[in-house]
């Protein structure tokens, strides 16, 4: 599954008791419609649960405001509250991640990182015919 929304809070990685560390966070998809017959938009919020086990330094740019794009598998957690009512979450399992922007310390964090060169270009990139 693929999902594109914006991180609501900074991201917490946690060590486990084996040594593994996850990366947890929380984002918010918008979305709106009109109802049939109304001129008035209906807009709803839905918020998941994420975590991420790959690398966890990706935690420093998993800010909020950031826009992700996240590709994994969904889960609901069901659960009882204290007063015995109910719950449920949404629960992403992260497989890839993939930064939007759209926060000025990310877009800060990235600008000033130094670049990843996946291989040494052969040719200028003034003669590329795109």
């Amino acid at each position: 599954m693929e999902i594109t929304a914006r991180v609501t809070a900074d991201a917490v990685v946690k060590k486990l008791k084996d040594e593994r560390q996850v990366v947890n966070f929380s984002v918010a998809i918008n979305d709106s419609y009109k109802p049939k017959g109304s001129d008035q938009v209906t807009k709803v919020v839905t918020y998941v649960d994420c975590s991420y086990w790959t690398n966890p330094g990706i935690a420093q740019y998993l800010t909020k405001g950031t826009i992700v794009e996240l590709h994994g598998r969904i889960g609901v957690n069901a659960y009882l509250n204290m007063q015995g009512e109910a719950k449920a979450s949404l629960r992403f399992h992260v497989n890839s991640i993939k930064l939007h922007g759209g926060n000025k310390t990310t877009a800060k964090l990235v600008e000033t990182s130094a670049p990843v060169i996946a291989g040494e270009l052969t040719e200028s990139l003034d003669d590329l015919p795109f």
